[in-house]
């Protein structure tokens, strides 16, 4: 006799959320990812406006070109704090996910714990079966020799 598990369609149903959450965690630290590379870029850029505008002064630049540079730095600025909110919400989803992840794996694991009790319940019972069938087939044997 096979074992079957009466509840295997939980198990599975568990283990396919646990693979779900796993790839909602694993989208989120590539958003994540996303976002912080892009800061990286944003403070590469407002770098490299810098260096610009070091260049431009020691060139004696003209006034409005300085403005133009000027103004190009606010805005990396403003670009920079919004890209450092989005990195901010990107950790907080990513958290948000692992911690839905960890749920689902502790929910996982617990069906799957059941189910090893059940199937070391079946395989007792089973011993214990075929046990008492030994048994019985001695008993007969001796009858039989006894007469």
């Amino acid at each position: 006799m096979k074992f079957r598990y009466a509840y295997q369609k939980v198990v599975d149903l568990k283990s396919n959320e646990k693979t779900q959450a796993e790839w909602m965690l694993s989208a989120a630290v590539g958003e994540l990812q996303a976002q912080q590379r892009s800061l990286e870029q944003l403070f590469l850029d407002r770098s490299n406006a810098m260096a610009e505008i070091q260049s431009e002064m020691a060139n004696t630049a003209s006034v409005v070109k300085l403005q133009e540079l000027q103004y190009y730095m606010d805005y990396l600025e403003v670009c920079i704090l919004r890209k450092t909110g989005d990195v901010k919400r990107a950790e907080v989803n990513v958290d948000k996910k692992k911690s839905h992840l960890t749920g689902k794996m502790l929910d996982e694991k617990v069906w799957l714990k059941a189910k090893e009790k059940a199937k070391q319940k079946f395989q007792h019972e089973m011993l214990l079966r075929e046990q008492n069938e030994l048994d019985e087939m001695a008993t007969v044997r001796f009858a039989m020799k006894a007469r």
